[in-house]
């Protein structure tokens, strides 16, 4: 499983990275550190990736089961 970070919709609320904050992280102007990329999820954080994406309010965070690219 992968987490995916859309850079243009986030707005850098900051509730993924509190609640997944073994996951995600922000960057110094607050929005998650990790925008724009596309992360795979160890298999024990596959709760907190789901708990970003649902604490995110523009939708910005997506579980996706393979990798974009590939």
């Amino acid at each position: 499983m992968f987490i995916s970070v859309d850079a243009a919709a986030c707005m850098g609320h900051g509730r993924c990275y509190s609640v997944a904050a073994d996951l995600l992280s922000d960057d110094e102007q607050g929005f998650v550190a990790q925008s724009g990329q596309t992360l795979r999820i160890p298999g024990d954080l596959l709760d907190q990736a789901r708990e970003a994406a649902d604490a995110c309010p523009e939708g910005a965070i997506s579980i996706v089961e393979e990798h974009p690219d590939r």
